[in-house]
């Protein structure tokens, strides 16, 4: 304990002596070097008193040097001068874990506490006189009274978490009441619970592992034959379909959402409307969403029977798109039809709007130029967007690094929490970390870990806690708040507009 210098290991030593320190005498040196490692208690008046220097022991006194002066007779005079310092705080030999606690780092506090109430209530089992047991809990408890004194006081860093608080709380309760449940509970379920959730962890390791296993298997020979998408059937498009063609797609970045219809008319699927039938000019838009790029196919159809002259696509974006090169002008004969190609560039996963419109000129006319305004095109936030993982430590990490949080309020029809949960996976392209046997079963309530990572290698990050309102009835819907976090401000509003626009589940 006194040559530790990391909280994490100091945490997982405290478990281990919490846990496996069965014998009287084996107790009593965990408190002793609990209490060493502490230090003077109360911590914060002690503190209170170094910071007032009323600990003469700390300070130093010393006798600078002697210098030899000449005064203005001529004659020589000895100057010397008393000094005395204080040693600042990195010099003071301050114990491990009150520097920790002084740090901020309080949640070393709380497995202190979950430690000191397993070890009280097996001394109390194993000592059978009453003034023994008594005495352990309450220095016990004074520990714990003592660390929540400091961390709701000024001294620490960083102040003590309202979770920090509840844990210590619960422990000075329980050994309050020293009921039999919580010792059984303490002292063997919490064991087992460990155990349960090792297990369920290795089992989730060898299924990632099989499931990365199976997908370095090579499925296509070097000697199978190649397929033409386009010169196969569509009753053959099930079966055979073209491995190369579909890696091309993946490696484009078009495979996020994979098309439920025909693959041959799914373009017609993203063809955007943006001016009416009755307009002299008709034009729509095909928007192809390559990994950092927009490509704007447009169509225009001059309607009448003139010969538009200088026919201009003018476009605007908003967002954090730019145009990268503004569209040719062309000439259109009467009642004919002409593709215009846009590009524009993408620099960071959030909503876009792209809008503008056609100006042209009339052969043989002496008026003014003619202009035609186009619908909005708005650019989906998800066409961007992959699920991905990682672990509880990394989620953890960002979540205290990333700035930027949109709270989302749950406001939808559908009553089954895990149908909610799968509904959200499936309109934000997020993937849940949660493991599936911590999401299994019914109690009313859920906590779900969100991520995933933009094609741009921005990640997002949300929690989802949701609970079933029994008292309103089985047919009341889920309530509760999804927390958004992001390293840009943008990421984390689109992602939150979008959960808004699709938690309801639609009627067929």
């Amino acid at each position: 304990f006194r040559y530790c210098s990391s909280c994490r290991i100091y945490r997982g030593a405290l478990w281990i002596l919490g846990e496996y320190c069965s014998t009287k005498e084996d107790i009593q040196s965990v408190m002793t070097e609990v209490r060493r490692s502490l230090g003077e208690i109360p911590i914060v008046e002690s503190e209170i008193k170094k910071e007032a220097g009323e600990l003469k022991s700390e300070e130093e006194v010393s006798v600078g040097p002697a210098q030899k002066l000449v005064t203005e007779m001529g004659t020589y005079a000895t100057q010397s001068a008393l000094s005395s310092s204080r040693p600042t705080k990195k010099e003071e030999d301050r114990p491990p874990l009150r520097g920790f606690l002084l740090d901020g780092d309080f949640f070393v506090a709380a497995s202190l506490a979950t430690t000191l109430t397993k070890i009280a209530l097996r001394y109390v089992s194993l000592v059978q006189e009453k003034k023994k047991q008594n005495s352990f809990v309450a220095e016990a408890m004074l520990l714990m009274a003592t660390i929540l004194h400091l961390g709701k006081s000024s001294l620490p860093k960083k102040p003590i978490t309202d979770d920090d608080v509840d844990r210590i709380s619960l422990c000075l309760k329980v050994l309050s009441e020293c009921s039999p449940l919580m010792n059984d509970i303490f002292n063997k379920e919490c064991r087992q619970s460990l155990s349960h959730m090792l297990s369920a962890k290795l089992e989730e390791e060898k299924l990632s592992q099989k499931k990365e296993s199976e997908k370095r298997n090579v499925t296509v020979q070097p000697d199978d034959p190649i397929s033409f998408m386009q010169l196969t059937a569509k009753n053959e498009m099930n079966s055979k379909e073209d491995q190369f063609q579909l890696s091309l797609l993946a490696a484009m970045g078009n495979t996020q959402r994979k098309e439920a219809a025909d693959p041959l008319a799914s373009k017609l699927n993203k063809v955007t409307q943006l001016t009416g039938f009755s307009d002299p000019v008709y034009a729509e838009a095909y928007v192809h969403v390559n990994q950092y790029d927009i490509v704007l196919d447009v169509l225009v159809v001059n309607q009448t029977s003139d010969t538009l002259q200088n026919c201009t696509l003018e476009l605007a974006t908003l967002g954090d798109l730019k145009l990268v090169e503004k569209p040719s002008p062309l000439t259109l004969a009467p009642h004919d039809f002409a593709n215009i190609k846009a590009n524009v560039k993408v620099a960071s996963t959030e909503n876009g709007i792209i809008f503008g419109n056609i100006v042209y000129d009339v052969s043989g006319a002496a008026s003014d130029r003619n202009c035609v305004v186009l619908s909005d095109i708005h650019i989906d936030i998800m066409d961007y967007i992959q699920p991905a993982s990682c672990t509880d430590a990394e989620f953890r990490q960002m979540w205290a690094e990333f700035e930027w949080e949109n709270k989302v309020t749950v406001n939808t029809n559908i009553v089954d929490l895990n149908e909610y949960l799968q509904h959200i996976l499936k309109s934000t392209n997020m993937k849940c970390l949660t493991p599936e046997k911590a999401l299994s079963g019914y109690c009313g309530f859920m906590a779900a870990n969100l991520y995933a990572r933009s094609i741009f290698g921005e990640d997002a990050l949300a929690n989802v806690s949701i609970e079933k309102p029994i008292h309103l009835g089985p047919e009341a819907p889920v309530t509760g708040h999804i927390r958004i976090r992001a390293k840009s401000q943008g990421m984390a509003l689109s992602l939150g507009d979008k959960i808004n626009l699709s938690q309801k589940k639609t009627s067929l």
